[in-house]
Order: structure tokens, then sequence, then C-alpha cells
């Protein structure tokens, strides 16, 4: 599994939302300068995020974005899982039911399960409350 630019961005921007969502709307404006992610790029980003209903947006001079749910209702995973669809460590395991032609003779079918269960457990467990309060274990 490779995160990409969109991810990491992604998940820096709900970040900075959480770490001011005391702060009202907040503008891509002022996200980028904290973030030193080009505007640009996080205006691409913003129409998967309000699609999913992860952000309220309010429009005209003190508009922006700020978090829809509290902090410590989105997980890393769900955001990841946005971004890039399937986290899963190799194709054959994001399937379900697995479709592969080999399935049934794969000796490796079990390590990439295992794989695919343990960055699903880590990414779930991990919301971005947990990240704004620097709390991981």
């Amino acid at each position: 599994m490779r995160v990409s630019t969109k991810g990491r961005y992604a998940l820096r921007m709900m970040l900075d939302l959480a770490k001011h969502q005391n702060d009202g709307y907040i503008s891509l404006g002022e996200i980028a300068e904290r973030q030193e992610i080009s505007k640009k790029y996080l205006e691409q980003i913003v129409p998967l995020l309000g699609h999913a209903d992860f952000l309220l947006t309010s429009r005209g001079f003190q508009g922006g974005y700020r978090l829809a749910r509290p902090a410590s209702d989105y997980t890393v995973k769900e955001i990841l899982r946005l971004t890039e669809g399937s986290l899963a460590p190799v194709a054959c395991v994001s399937d379900n039911p697995v479709t592969c032609e080999r399935s049934a003779d794969c000796q490796t079918l079990p390590l990439w399960h295992g794989l695919n269960k343990v960055i699903d457990d880590y990414l779930s467990g991990i919301t971005l409350q947990d990240l704004a309060d620097g709390n991981l274990s």
C-alpha cells in the first residue's frame, strides 16, 4: 500500500480543520499556508471531501470549511479510503469474495489477508482527534 499525495494532503487538510475546529469556518488559503500545500491542490481535494459529507461549507467574506462531525468521529481509514480507494496491499484481497483464479491454491493469500487486516485495524483505530492530540500508540 502506498498513500498518494492526494491522500496525504486530504489527511493534513482534515487534521488542520480538526485543530482549528473552534475557529469557525477556515479558508483554503489559511489551510494552504499553514500546511505548505498549494491552494490549487486543495481545491481538487475539497469536492471529494464535500461529496462524502466530511465538510461543511460557508460562502462569502467569512466563508470557508469546517468539519461536519467532531474530529473524534473521523478515522484515518475512512479519509484514506475516500481518497485512495482500496487500501489493500495487493489487488486480490481488495475483492470480496476473492476473484483470483489461483486463490484456492495460493499459499500466500493468508499472508495478504493478514497484512490487510493489520492495516485496516491500525487505520480504523486512529481518529483525527488522536492525531490532533498527538495520541498515537
